[in-house]
């Protein structure tokens, strides 16, 4: 299996909006926001989007970010998003699309890598990452819907 692993280009939204697509499943997403926002990340310095493409196209991707933090006295790196194929599991492609992203983390001095995930724990415990925390989210109303009153003066 002949598996090619890169940087994400402009030229690859259309294949990556079907992946994206797959993995969501709190939100359904949309084209017109799904572009503005692949070529944010595209342009962002703290940013790495890489994915694993074989002659037929694009099996995999992997999203991460790279932030200051106060706790860790420095960097750290968050996966935010990481689907491969179902055919394509299994055969090392996720594991090498979260290396790629291990080396940028490396490479800019990340204290750690994290994600949250609650499908795949079996899969990072593999590839060597601890259970760390619970994950707790809260979905926001649009701003325009929000109604909340800032406690900033």
């Amino acid at each position: 299996m002949n598996i090619n692993f890169r940087n994400a280009i402009p030229k690859d939204e259309d294949e990556l909006f079907d992946l994206s697509a797959k993995l969501s499943t709190s939100f359904k997403l949309n084209k017109t926001d799904f572009t503005r926002i692949y070529h944010e990340v595209l342009n962002n310095k703290d940013a790495d989007l890489f994915v694993a493409e074989m002659e037929t196209g694009i099996i995999g991707y992997v999203l991460g970010f790279h932030h200051s933090t106060f706790y860790a006295n420095g960097i750290i790196s968050w996966v935010e998003e990481l689907f491969v194929l179902e055919d394509y599991r299994g055969q090392s492609v996720g594991k090498n699309l979260m290396v790629l992203i291990e080396e940028k983390a490396a490479d800019r001095g990340s204290k750690l890598v994290a994600l949250a995930t609650r499908r795949a724990s079996d899969f990072y415990k593999a590839i060597g990452y601890d259970e760390s925390a619970v994950y707790f989210k809260k979905t926001l109303p649009r701003a325009d819907e929000a109604g909340y009153d800032s406690i900033m003066t």
